[in-house]
């Protein structure tokens, strides 16, 4: 049985083998073909941070794969109301067939993890987002910049940063992350991706000039500067990311072809300007869309592996 916690704990084959068995189920979908290889199994779903498209993504996903998807926050169980997370792994995973969690403390999914019965799926931590990166690399296969890619990232250093990392250290892509002073990637991430990059062949770079980071990438990526939990930190967040959003003007340094991705919700005017995201709007909503079939991807190679 395999949990997905972080793309650090896969290898690049195993991570292109559930990308690829997601753009199968896609691909089988637009041709009227429904997979139904979950029948009468279910996911729960707990959310201890609210979200669009990871709830619409896995309980689509779950119904398309013929299972059902228990909506589960911590107003509706107990432990929002002081269970020990091992008792409501324990209890959760001897009633359901697979788990997914969205929540903050990354070491609350992996305690779950270490009590369940059954695979553990994390929809989101503050450390890491992975499921969200394999639908970021299966759009870019789509759109035909997985092969030689060169992505920029500008922003903040969050989960979505340390997951690019160990996407590009996986697969060996170039990544340059541009941050502004003080909200660096965490060094301890930095350092695993820089230790699989030897492997890999992946370029890592950290800088804090957004204009260096972007010049000469084929993909231009970012985030909103404030995450969920850091609202009373906005404003503050907004005058140190002065000079960091992205706009036309810096998408200019990068290829010609390049192409904009971001992981949504879009803060228009702040990480990333009007034009820009609606000049992009083909890729950036294809990438979210593309939630669905990663996971559904994702959900079915999970079941593969129990023992």
């Amino acid at each position: 049985m395999r949990h997905f916690l972080t793309l650090k704990d896969f290898s690049k084959e195993e991570i292109l083998e559930i990308v690829n068995i997601g753009l199968k189920i896609k691909k089988d979908l637009q041709a009227g073909v429904y997979n139904k290889e979950l029948e009468m199994q279910t996911l729960a779903m707990i959310f201890e941070k609210s979200s669009t498209r990871t709830r619409v993504s896995f309980e689509t996903g779950m119904f398309q794969l013929g299972g059902h998807a228990l909506f589960l926050s911590n107003r509706d169980i107990h432990l929002g109301r002081g269970e020990p997370v091992k008792d409501t792994a324990r209890v959760i995973s001897s009633m359901c067939d697979m788990v997914m969690i969205r929540t903050f403390e990354h070491s609350m999914i992996e305690e779950f993890a270490s009590y369940s019965k059954v695979p553990v799926i994390n929809g989101l931590t503050d450390s890491y987002h992975p499921v969200q990166l394999l639908a970021d690399y299966m759009t870019m296969i789509e759109f035909g910049l997985a092969e030689n890619a060169v992505v920029a990232y500008v922003g903040d250093g969050n989960n979505m940063t340390n997951s690019w990392l160990m996407l590009a250290a996986k697969l060996g892509f170039e990544l340059r992350i541009a941050t502004p002073k003080g909200y660096e990637v965490q060094s301890n991430v930095l350092e695993d991706a820089l230790e699989m990059a030897k492997e890999s062949g992946a370029v890592i770079k950290v800088m804090t000039d957004p204009k260096e980071a972007v010049r000469g990438a084929t993909i231009v990526t970012t985030d909103t500067w404030a995450s969920m939990g850091q609202e009373d930190e906005k404003e503050q967040r907004i005058k140190d990311f002065d000079g960091f959003m992205v706009d036309g003007l810096m998408m200019c340094l990068a290829q010609k072809n390049a192409k904009l991705l971001h992981c949504l919700p879009a803060y228009r005017g702040q990480e990333v300007s009007a034009e820009l995201l609606e000049d992009n709007a083909k890729i950036v909503f294809a990438e979210a869309e593309n939630r669905l079939h990663a996971q559904k991807g994702l959900m079915v190679w999970l079941d593969s592996k129990r023992a």
